[in-house]
């Protein structure tokens, strides 16, 4: 357990508002063009909130009012809340894909907390991005932080059943082409799809992140699944309002939570939860800013032996309201302790450890958060590919994909591009068959650019009509924590590097060995050669610009996709003592 700080001292804010010297006169003053009173710069903590609302990204569109309960609580604790806003990645409307973005919306985190006069954050996140980003920039400037999740939407709803955002999408798309919905029913089944504020209510990313935030020890405990236009939603808000002013005092920093142990943790909550696999690239992204040694292997390692026990779509029945119901993440976490898979004496952001946390928890439904010995799948987790089709590593959710295509070798129907895939899927004349293996290039962290979220390839209509609702899908791109199915991602290095993905032809044998984390093209190394000498990359590198700037330094999938001049140490950022007067 951390010593806590000495209190009363001099705070950070007071290198800015502290004084009678002319500097601090021109801060104190401007400041109090908004009506605060003298004793606002007292020595009291200055609580900034940052806020990703935008109206633009639908899942945070709420956080408005969450930052008002922040409020509430900062004050009641005898702190002072300003609140501002930075570079809000709504993966539903920004294109190319919200994940280009991810790195810059965290370097503005970091760069307005640096900046300003601010002793403790509280990070209001929700959509897919903003919660990485949020952790990543508040990690790399290393004061008190703590995250409170916008929440998910209440269930969906359509003709008497539940349909869970994004996954329903997915599902009913593929209906469509095989003339079990009509394009009416689709269309029909829209407006009961997103029914309140918050974010995705299957176990997509966004709920994984916000369970990714909580099982590291940078929320407080229950955060995750509390629905947004739950009442107790603005409760924990204001609660973590409260509770920022104490970290200052106690000067409990990222540093002191995001350990390795907090990471093993929160990859093996992961697994038990069914999470997203989008969370692999974020927790190796946040690792990196926090120099953690972590790797796709720990991944692997640590999954393995993790039963998924949560009962949420798209892996299992349920949605994130019957999550919380049922205790939501705090039994989980419990279970996993339970099972002597957790580092029980990790920190958080309460200033106790993690097991002390949730010790306390009931499970109220056995049917949504499963026995162990009920589990969706035994061995949950992320499992890691590796093999001469990729050699730094692919990810797979096991807990989403068909059982029978654990272990299949079948033909490579290539796409070239998503305009390619695109162009032909439909197509009556598509060569391909149930036991064919499709394969997507150049959707990679450079190829795409922003590795967007179209592994998931939906399937040909020919095959569909089989009553076929899986088929191995093999890309360098990602795919929407709300999807299921067989689909191989991140394959690394990705094909507009020139990796081994690059040179896959129509035709040539893949073998695919998921229990023995295998991946193997049946093509000789000399032919690899050959064909190798003979590629030339399709994509045009974006030259000008943020753009420019990420294409020339993002890293591969399997070290998180970050760019390279962020990771590493804090001592070479801006400084914070710099004063502009």
């Amino acid at each position: 357990m951390k010593k806590k700080a000495e209190w009363p001292r001099k705070l950070r804010s007071q290198e800015w508002f502290g004084g009678t010297g002319k500097n601090a006169i021109m801060h104190r003053s401007w400041m109090k063009n908004q009506g605060l009173p003298a004793d606002t710069f007292d020595g009291r903590p200055i609580i900034g909130i940052c806020n990703t609302w935008s109206e633009l990204t639908p899942c945070n569109a709420h956080l408005r009012d969450l930052a008002e309960r922040v409020k509430r609580g900062v004050y009641e604790a005898g702190g002072f809340p300003v609140e501002f806003p930075v570079f809000s990645t709504g993966e539903s409307t920004l294109r190319p894909t919200a994940m280009m973005f991810r790195n810059l919306a965290a370097m503005d985190v970091e760069e307005a907390i640096r900046g300003n006069p601010v002793d403790g954050v509280v990070l209001l996140g929700g959509c897919d991005k903003t919660t990485p980003s949020l952790l990543m920039g508040a990690a790399s400037v290393d004061i008190p932080a703590i995250v409170v999740s916008g929440g998910p939407m209440l269930n969906g709803k359509w003709r008497g059943k539940d349909v869970g955002s994004g996954t329903a999408v997915w599902q009913f798309s593929e209906m469509v082409k095989s003339g079990e919905m009509t394009l009416e029913e689709f269309m029909d089944a829209e407006q009961g799809m997103a029914r309140s504020a918050g974010s995705c209510m299957t176990m997509g990313t966004a709920s994984t992140m916000a369970s990714m935030a909580e099982a590291l020890g940078m929320t407080l405990s229950g955060n995750a699944a509390i629905p947004a236009v739950d009442a107790r939603r603005r409760v924990i808000s204001q609660l973590t309002g409260r509770r920022i002013v104490e970290m200052v005092k106690e000067d409990l920093r990222p540093s002191d939570i995001l350990t390795k142990q907090a990471f093993e943790n929160a990859i093996r909550v992961n697994g038990a939860v069914g999470g997203s696999t989008n969370a692999v690239l974020h927790l190796l992204a946040l690792a990196g800013r926090v120099g953690v040694d972590l790797s796709l292997d720990d991944w692997d390692r640590l999954g393995r032996d993790v039963p998924t026990i949560v009962n949420l779509q798209p892996s299992g029945k349920y949605l994130m309201e019957e999550f919380y119901y049922a205790g939501g993440l705090p039994v989980v976490i419990k279970a996993v302790a339970e099972m002597g898979l957790l580092h029980n004496d990790a920190i958080t952001v309460s200033g106790d450890t993690i097991w002390n946390d949730v010790k306390g928890v009931v499970n109220y439904n056995e049917d949504v958060i499963l026995p162990r010995e009920k589990a969706l799948t035994k061995a949950g987790g992320i499992a890691v590919l590796r093999g001469n089709l990729a050699p730094r590593g692919a990810v797979l959710k096991p807990s989403a994909a068909s059982p029978h295509l654990m272990q299949h070798k079948g033909r490579a129907v290539v796409f070239e591009s998503i305009e390619d895939y695109h162009a032909r899927i439909n197509r009556d004349d598509l060569d391909i068959d149930e036991n064919c293996i499709m394969v997507l290039k150049y959707c990679g962290p450079k190829g795409y650019p922003g590795m967007a979220e179209v592994g998931n390839m939906g399937l040909p209509p020919k095959v569909l009509k089989k009553g076929i609702t899986d088929m191995i899908r093999i890309s360098d791109a990602r795919m929407s924590g709300t999807a299921y199915g067989t689909v191989i991602l991140h394959t690394a290095p990705e094909a507009a590097e020139g990796g081994p993905l690059a040179l896959v032809q129509n035709g040539d044998l893949i073998e695919v060995d998921i229990p023995n984390r295998t991946l193997h093209l049946d093509v000789s190394d000399e032919e690899l050669a050959r064909r190798r000498l003979a590629w030339v990359s399709p994509v045009q590198p974006l030259t000008g610009g943020y753009g420019g700037l990420y294409i020339k330094t993002v890293m591969q999938a399997d070290t998180g996709a970050d760019l390279d001049f962020l990771v590493g140490a804090r001592g070479d950022r801006i400084p914070m003592d710099r004063d502009s007067h």
